[in-house]
């Protein structure tokens, strides 16, 4: 049986916009999602690309937030984006990445509002991530994403607009868990209905990933937005 599995469903969108990738290298893997932002053929193409160099770029780091920074400066650096007006008509996502290795702590990075969950041997479903947005930044809109993959703002400059670094990790112990990676149009539909997303967890990767995608669309208001989900079972042995 795999120990990880994607899936996405398109919504009401013209285009799937979400990706997934993964990447193995000695013995540490990265699982990777990008959420992109809009929808058109660009940026659907721009998504799959990024979050294969995201993957890669994790796990050959054996870390997250190392390999997020990576790429989060890289496509930073582009003269492009450094363009005041050029930047706005590029193509960006949200990215949320974790990287296991036998033994070892989970490492979970991310910016956006894409999320990271894992549920415990125990049943509880716990979030590891703290969404970029103008609802956590202002109490505002959760629509309005303050950080993501294909800005340019630095830690710095981002925490003096939205109190929050472009980039936040974390770090979790080594334990047996079922990680949950989610854009926001797998879980937002299912917190909107008082849904418990555990209860869709149950069963195979694979089974666990259509069942709360399918179920997220199903509970989505008019427009669905695109649903992506990655699950994966981690052992700390």
């Amino acid at each position: 049986m795999r120990s990880h599995a994607a899936y996405q469903l398109i919504g009401d969108r013209s285009h799937q916009c979400d990706a997934t990738a993964t990447h193995s290298a000695n013995g540490v893997r990265a699982y990777a999602l990008c959420d992109g932002i809009g929808t058109s053929d660009a940026v659907r193409d721009w998504t799959v690309t990024a979050v294969r160099r995201l993957a890669r770029a994790a796990a050959v780091r054996a870390n997250a937030e190392a390999g997020l920074r990576a790429v989060y400066q890289a496509y930073a650096a582009e003269p492009d984006r450094q363009n005041e007006i050029l930047r706005y008509d590029l193509p960006a996502a949200c990215a949320v990445v974790a990287v296991t290795a036998p033994g070892k702590p989970l490492t979970v990075a991310w910016c956006g509002d894409s999320r990271a969950y894992i549920l415990t041997e125990r049943g509880a479903l716990q979030v590891l991530t703290a969404d970029h947005n103008d609802r956590r930044v202002r109490r505002g809109s959760r629509n309005v994403v303050t950080s993501y993959l294909g800005a340019s703002e630095t830690d710095e400059q981002r925490k003096a607009k939205d109190r929050h670094p472009a980039i936040e990790s974390v770090t979790r112990g080594a334990e047996n868990c079922r990680l949950l990676l989610a854009s926001d149009g797998a879980y937002e539909p299912l917190e909107d209905s008082a849904r418990d997303l555990a209860d869709y967890l149950t069963g195979s990767p694979s089974r666990a990933a259509r069942d709360l995608a399918e179920s997220a669309i199903a509970h989505a208001s008019a427009h669905a937005d695109n649903a992506t989900v990655l699950v994966a079972d981690i052992s700390a042995a």
